[in-house]
């Protein structure tokens, strides 16, 4: 796939101290399939569906063991520039902009309301091979409990136009790039516990939803929420065996009427 769009999601990976527990587990639930590990680069290990790349998994860096979840990344022309619009809108530059060999450059944000993202500038890693197919990346959200300051920090980061769902049972907004929505944002009310912090979902594709959870919880998974129908599809959200939270989502299963969205 080309080069994705400033701003668009265009990877994902995930610490895990059990790594091989980790591949173990996605295998049977999304069916992907893992590429020899790259020794050079902390041992990353990039996961495949049919052949193509949709995410990789990695061993925690010192300090951070036992401290498995996914990351989203965004797109960037320039990691350098992008860092400097997190720290003057309220963001939090976690890991620096750094090259990773000829592959990209990379770096860590949180945003003001504390969910932890990735930016990524390609070089010959240029992201997703596949998004929305079976076992591949569908969707994010961001889940926040400071709607304020999160929905004034992505547009003025990433090329985004806001627009929100006319609803009165949900607090959510969409970002758009170039008149698609690419992230959702969902404020997080007293159904979640006070310790869950601001975080991204990360919704994988799945031929069958429920037997998705079947799966993920014969592995040792846990069902979070769901499973639900949808517009956009049947979805779960889960905890995997070490702790990261992911969701998956049946589009082809769709259920009630697309809502009605308006400019933020």
């Amino acid at each position: 796939m080309a080069v994705q769009p400033e701003g668009t999601p265009c990877w994902v990976d995930a610490m895990f101290s059990d790594v091989e527990g980790a591949k173990s587990f996605y295998a049977d639930v999304l069916g992907w399939t893992f590429g020899e590990a790259a020794s050079e680069y902390g041992n990353y290990t990039q996961a495949y569906k049919d052949g193509k790349a949709v995410a990789a998994v990695v061993p925690p860096m010192p300090g951070q063991e036992g401290q498995s979840a996914w990351c989203l990344y965004l797109a960037s022309p320039d990691v350098a520039a992008t860092a400097a619009k997190i720290r003057d809108n309220g963001g939090e530059v976690m890991m620096e902009p750094m090259q990773v060999g000829d592959f990209g450059s990379m770096m860590l944000a949180r945003d003001p309301g504390g969910a932890v993202f990735g930016v990524w500038q390609a070089g010959t890693h240029e992201g997703f091979e596949a998004i929305g197919a079976v076992g591949s990346y569908a969707w994010a959200e961001v889940f926040t409990r400071d709607t304020g300051k999160v929905d004034a920090f992505y547009p003025a980061v990433f090329p985004y136009k806001a627009r929100r769902m006319v609803t009165d049972e949900v607090d959510y907004r969409t970002f758009d790039v170039g008149g698609n929505p690419v992230l959702g944002r969902m404020a997080m009310g007293d159904e979640f516990p006070a310790e869950v912090p601001s975080y991204v979902q990360v919704y994988f594709a799945v031929d069958d939803c429920d037997a998705a959870i079947g799966r993920a919880t014969e592995r040792g998974g846990k069902l979070v929420f769901g499973p639900m129908g949808s517009p956009f599809g049947r979805f779960a959200a889960l905890l995997d065996p070490q702790g990261a939270a992911f969701a998956v989502i049946d589009m082809g299963t769709t259920e009630g009427e697309m809502p009605q969205m308006a400019d933020a």
